[in-house]
């Protein structure tokens, strides 16, 4: 998690398209959303988080080959403490690790 999130920023997601859908609902929680094509449009509070992402190239360490998504997202009418909070949420649940 960061301690500051712009309105607009991009990150790689190691992840496939099937498995950012399966746990995309889950990370948006109770806000109302839509998709539209590869992204969503997200209601937060008086503001609102568009979400587009695209398939990138795998990422290749040695024979381990890992799936990645570039994923933008681009907040409206949200202040820093409103996108904090949204975020922190969504990066929970978005969170995975190994063990």
């Amino acid at each position: 998690m960061q301690s500051h999130y712009p309105e607009n920023f991009e990150r790689d997601m190691g992840c496939t398209e099937a498995q950012w859908l399966g746990w995309l609902p889950a990370a948006l929680g109770a806000h109302a959303w839509q998709r539209i094509g590869a992204g969503v449009q997200a209601d937060i509070e008086a503001g609102s988080l568009r979400i587009d992402w695209q398939p990138a190239p795998p990422r290749r360490i040695a024979l381990l080959r890992i799936p990645r998504l570039q994923v933008t997202f681009a907040f409206q009418g949200l202040d820093d403490r409103q996108r904090h909070a949204f975020m922190k949420r969504f990066d929970l649940y978005m969170q995975r690790g190994g063990g």
